[in-house]
């Protein structure tokens, strides 16, 4: 393996497009597709963008979740197809060739040339494939975009064809008129999922209305209530509730009488009229108030009027009333007449509702049910730019919500105007255009959707969502609520219909294919797009010699991107076998938007043409927001942009702050570029420390003069007896156990946390307690053993990761492969582990509690101000599991007493020796179960007795009140019991209901001399970090003590001699053994610690003569003693090293001119450091 740089310079952004770099080389994506060629499919389906836009973090995450979840199938044994996909046609496209051609209305574009206005969407389409491309790979995704598939492919436009026509040989397809949402900017009806993308709070006018009843006695005035003024020219009828109570009242001070319901008879205004208005005229009332609400308190408004009659609503239908505009009087005689219909409520206005059935969903078929108008008949008086037409001669040419003022005051100047007023209320705008949204009837071709709802609803229970609520709740009651789909646009840049009519639309003919096109028409057909074909004529069935022209209307663009299971493979025309096989497709993502778009229409079209689901398995994020929780705005500036966050910290800890947010279980991230740098901070630097000390400590051996590290094979590393190796190779198995477990269910987001917790425990645990093994000072053999386990690990968490973060594990991997033989050439061409081996759960438990041992150890320390440097006599571990402490005094004890710095460990398993139990009900687990009986449950819990808790520990459940409890329904709390005649200063302890753990802190003079050492120690540690030294460097030690009585200082260094040369690596020098001309490379001077001062100084190695030793060598010729001493010292100290490792202590030195062959001993005649010589003197 190379050796690596520290964590501080390694950088993950740079190292990433080295990455992308070397996949190029090798063609990975491509490579990884070949070799996987005969595994079971995986089959992806990727929701189409727009190119028209740049990508976001939205697009960005997205693809993180696609891109994640298909490595992984890869890795376990699958072939996974991946091809991206653009939405090519629509509303998005048309809306910025009419910014840019300035075009405003349809009649426009028909001037221009069908022809050359599609030619300019089709050059803007692909506009930034491109950047697309750059983000989606710079982002690691792999996905193919030379073979690409486009919903403006001749082939994809096809398959649409055959989609559409299956469904209309089914039955399943009608044209109708339909009220939809309808934008006049974009010119088009909208989809009601598309409606609900755009919703704002806007003021709008509200008024009442008087439509006086013909023939009434008291001549009475039906009121309505309206927030579209604009509709009222179009008014054919009024609705009523026929269960509702109505009544008529007479406005005191006018003398108007007015029916309304009983219920909003408050709505009415009941201010007096002005003085200078005689007898007060109907459009005196003006009010701000929100619709329904009274201008005044009831009492006054009882003053006001005065009830004539009460009569059900039933009463009213059929009662003819004098139309307010006179546009429609001889269109349609069945008009102007009340009905009754349950959609009127009384949650406001004035139980009246005017009818305008062209520009009201309700409106229309409450109308049709009462043969107020007919499909044939209905007129609709507003045209596709959203002006009236001359049909409505007072407003002809005007655009109808610019005309709400002038149509109130129009109502005002024919007396009819009951109340004014201004209301707030949400509002849908259409997602292009940003222009408020209308509701028009337009005639339509549409699928039977409500036809289908039980088999939707059935196919929906068979499909798995990530998180679940959104399928049982949002997508569900979508489902539940659907209504037929309007699937075609008066549009020109989009898949056209395959439908051929006559002019009256009595002869029809749907085709299926290019081929049908072709063969009933004698035309070669290239391309699909209106102007392509519309000019082509196809025969009649019906009729000898009547020709066909195709209808005007094109696709919803979400028909095309339903039908994208089918028409990316250009099925059925082509890849029968793939898709069939392999139908419903396994995977899908996106946002949470998409359950009314792109999963709907999913549903819907596979439903309708195979009776199944169209795919398996759904991820549905959540939406990515800016920091302070709005929605992201490129004009707002608030956000960073993802180019740039990728340049600061990588695509890796992007694609893990993404996927470890709650925008994985479909709720929104505020996102923050501070969270990126946590995920490098927190996960990528202790990983990589831990890969660097492995290569560091590997490297090391070589520089001793060791055989190169080659990790021991894993069969033998599974036997080994060391208790940490045990435990980490049980928590890897764990870890891939639970990572397999986790990604089958397509739970990404809880990966994350566990991978946390497994570098944590690898960095803190498994490195940390075990650097005297790794670093070799427990014999070579034990410390490749360790070696090799981390090697293990290391490698395994890699690939285990390596769908969530390719380019920092490709890193990892490229190095670790050096190592070993065999290994595949990237990462993304292994198998994900499988667990080899037997998990070791009681181990890892230990270790978990050992661990939570020393923490609580740590809390009494820094309650006491107790620093670990201070050595402690005893500690006395208390728990019940007889196991555990085995364990915790047994093959753990040492890690224990030496990270707690403590003497001694005691187990005990006498739980109320040191501690008295109480049970408290855990009420977030017992709540929802037992509801009612919590009360009387909680009760005895908490009355449970010492010697009841021990019995429940024991059974591992109890029965309280005929419920039967669980051990983790209920919380045993463990509280110290302090030894009589100590205080708390003296003994103290801390526990998690589970460990108690008791410290002795009375001062012991016998442990002083061991604080002051890792006093020593930690310094020289800090001095080593602060001159930049690696762990593998050699250095000599030097101490001086500044104290006047240096014997004190003297006698601690003597004492713990060994454990400051087991610590540091070396002996620690006294400074009159430091020569005057010893290189210095660190120096500072300490004052304070534990009452001693003194300097420590590190100098580079220097070798060290045994002058008579060597002298004897040449039989006591000074001169040749004094050449083979330059020789030694002008040579490499590294190099000389090995050399004396190589040949077992002993080098020949044979050509130094004029001089013999000598054969130098290294401990006899030369030492390579002065460390070395002042133990063997000390030895000797």
């Amino acid at each position: 393996m190379d050796e690596v740089c520290e964590g501080k310079d390694f950088s993950f952004p740079k190292q990433e497009e080295k990455v992308l770099e070397f996949w190029s080389e090798i063609d990975a994506f491509t490579t990884q597709l070949k070799r996987t060629e005969s595994y079971p499919e995986y089959i992806f389906y990727d929701g189409p963008p727009f190119a028209t836009g740049l990508p976001h973090y939205g697009h960005i995450l997205a693809g993180t979740i696609k891109d994640t979840v298909t490595r992984y199938q890869s890795m376990t044994g699958h072939h996974v197809t991946r091809r991206f996909g653009w939405d090519c046609h629509g509303l998005p496209v048309e809306n910025e060739i009419d910014k840019k051609l300035g075009i405003t209305r349809r009649d426009e574009v028909i001037q221009m040339g069908i022809d050359k206005y599609n030619e300019e969407c089709r050059t803007i389409v692909t506009r930034y494939v491109e950047e697309w491309e750059k983000v989606v790979t710079r982002t690691g995704r792999w996905i193919d975009f030379k073979n690409d598939y486009k919903t403006m492919d001749l082939n994809f436009m096809e398959s649409v064809w055959w989609v559409f026509a299956q469904l209309y040989n089914k039955g399943l397809v009608y044209k109708g008129f339909k009220v939809m949402p309808y934008s006049t900017g974009c010119k088009t009806a909208l989809s009601n999922f598309e409606a609900n993308e755009n919703y704002k709070t806007v003021p709008d006018p509200e008024i009442m209305v008087a439509f006086p009843a013909l023939g009434d006695p008291d001549n009475a005035a039906f009121v309505a209530w309206t927030t579209t003024p604009w509709t009222l020219p179009s008014n054919l009828a009024l609705c009523v509730n026929a269960s509702f109570i109505y009544v008529k009242v007479r406005n005191r001070h006018s003398g108007k009488i007015y029916v309304v319901a009983e219920s909003l008879l408050s709505g009415l205004p009941s201010e007096k009229p002005k003085s200078n208005v005689a007898n007060g005229t109907a459009g005196d009332s003006k009010t701000s108030k929100s619709k329904g609400s009274s201008a005044g308190n009831t009492e006054n408004f009882m003053d006001s009027y005065e009830v004539l009659e009460k009569f059900p609503g039933a009463s009213l239908v059929g009662r003819k009333y004098e139309p307010l505009f006179g546009y429609f009087k001889e269109s349609s005689p069945e008009a102007f007449r009340v009905i009754a219909d349950n959609y009127v409520t009384n949650a406001s206005g004035t139980g009246i509702v005017h009818c305008a059935p062209a520009f009201g969903e309700d409106d229309y078929r409450a109308c049709m049910e009462n043969q107020i108008i007919s499909k044939e008949e209905l007129i609709v008086a507003v045209d596709d730019d959203g002006c009236f037409t001359e049909k409505i001669t007072d407003f002809s040419g005007r655009y109808v919500k610019d005309a709400d003022k002038d149509i109130i005051e129009a109502v005002r100047a024919k007396g009819r105007l009951v109340k004014s007023g201004s209301h707030m209320h949400p509002y849908p705008f259409c997602w292009r255009s940003e222009t408020p949204l209308i509701y028009r009837a337009v005639p339509s071709w549409f699928v039977r959707v409500e036809n289908l709802k039980e088999q939707l609803l059935e196919n929906n229970k068979q499909t798995y969502w990530v998180p679940d609520f959104v399928k049982e709740k949002r997508f569900h009651n979508w489902l539940e609520n659907a209504r037929d789909w309007a699937v075609s646009r008066t549009r020109f840049w989009g898949t056209p219909l395959p439908v051929w009519s006559n002019k009256d639309g009595s002869d029809i003919r749907v085709l299926s294919s290019v081929k049908e096109l072709e063969d009933l028409s004698g035309v070669k057909v290239f391309d699909l797009h209106r102007h392509n074909i519309d000019h082509i004529l196809v025969p009649s069935e019906k009729y000898p010699d009547v020709m066909l022209q195709r209808v005007p209307d094109v696709f919803d663009c979400w028909f095309e991107s339903g039908s994208m299971p089918y028409a990316y493979l250009h099925y059925p025309f082509e890849n029968v076998e793939l898709f069939e096989k392999n139908f419903p497709g396994h995977f899908v993502a996106e946002g949470l938007d998409q359950t009314r778009g792109w999963f709907y229409t999913l549903m819907v079209l596979s439903t309708a043409l195979f009776g199944k689901p169209a795919f398996r398995n759904l991820v549905c994020n959540g939406l990515v927001l800016s920091e302070d929780g709005k929605k992201m705005s490129k004009r707002l500036k608030n956000y960073p942009s993802p180019a740039k966050v990728i340049d600061d910290y990588g695509a890796d800890a992007l694609r893990l702050y993404l996927i470890n947010s709650p925008v994985v279980r479909a709720e929104p991230l505020r996102f923050r570029d501070k969270g990126v740098y946590s995920v490098v901070k927190d996960v990528f630097l202790p990983w990589y420390n831990a890969y660097r000390f492995l290569v560091q400590n590997a490297k090391r051996l070589e520089v001793d003069g060791l055989a190169p590290f080659i990790p021991t094979d894993l069969a033998t590393l599974q036997k080994s007896s060391n208790v940490l190796d045990q435990w980490i190779m049980s928590a890897t198995l764990s870890l891939v156990h639970f990572v397999r477990q986790e990604m089958d269910g397509y739970r990404l987001y809880t990966v994350v946390p566990y991978l946390l917790k497994f570098l944590d425990n690898l960095t803190n645990i498994y490195v940390r307690f075990n650097r005297k093994r790794l670093k070799g000072r427990t014999g070579e053999e034990d410390c490749r053993t360790a070696l090799s386990t981390l090697y293990n690990v290391l490698l395994t968490s890699c690939k285990v990761m390596a769908p969530f973060t390719p380019f920092f594990t490709e890193v990892l991997y490229q190095n670790l492969r050096k190592a070993c033989d065999g290994l595949e050439e990237s990462i993304h061409y292994c198998s994900f582990p499988q667990e080899e081996g037997e998990r070791d759960e009681q181990i890892e438990q230990s270790v978990a509690r050992m661990m939570t041992i020393i923490d609580l150890a740590r809390n009494i320390r820094e309650r006491h101000n107790k620093p670990l440097k201070s050595p402690l006599r005893e500690m006395v571990i208390v728990h019940p599991d007889a196991k555990f402490l085995d364990d915790i005094a047994g093959k753990l004890r040492e890690y224990v007493l030496e990270e707690l710095n403590v003497r001694s460990l005691v187990p005990c398993d006498d739980t109320l020796k040191y501690a008295s139990l109480r049970a408290e009900p855990d009420f977030s687990i017992l709540g929802k179960r037992l509801g009612k009986s919590m009360g009387v449950i909680a009760k005895e819990v908490k009355g449970m007795s010492q010697e009841n808790i021990l019995a429940l520990e024991k059974a591992g459940e109890v029965i309280i009140a005929t419920h039967c409890l669980k051990l983790t329904d209920i919380k045993v709390i463990r509280e110290f019991k302090r030894p009589d005649g100590l205080t708390e200063k003296e003994i103290d302890a801390a526990g998690d209901g589970d460990v108690l753990v008791i410290l002795d802190l009375r001062p012991d003079e016998s442990l002083f001399e061991a604080g002051v050492a890792r006093e020593i120690v930690n310094r020289i540690q800090k001095l080593r970090k602060k001159v930049a030294l690696e762990p593998t460097d050699t250095v000599e030690v030097y101490f001086e003590s500044l104290d006047e009585d240096k014997s004190v200082s003297q006698q601690v260094l003597n004492s713990q001699e060994c454990y400051i040369r087991e610590a540091i690596g070396s002996p620690l020098l006294p400074h009159t053994m430091m020569p005057p001309d010893a290189f210095i490379i660190g120096e500072e001077s300490f004052h304070g610690i534990s009452t001693f001062s003194f300097t420590i100084r590190l100098t580079r190695p220097a070798l060290v003569f045994d002058i008579d030793a060597i002298v004897a060598l040449y039989a006591g010729n000074a001169r040749f003693a004094q050449g083979l001493q330059v020789y030694l010292l002008s040579r490499d100290h590294s190099n000389l090293k090995s050399e004396f490792q190589h040949g077992d202590g002993k080098i020949s030195v044979d050509f130094i001119e004029n001089q013999p062959s000598v054969n130098v001993v290294l401990g006899e005649h030369v030492f390579l450091t002065r460390g070395d010589y002042y133990t063997r003197k000390i030895t000797n």
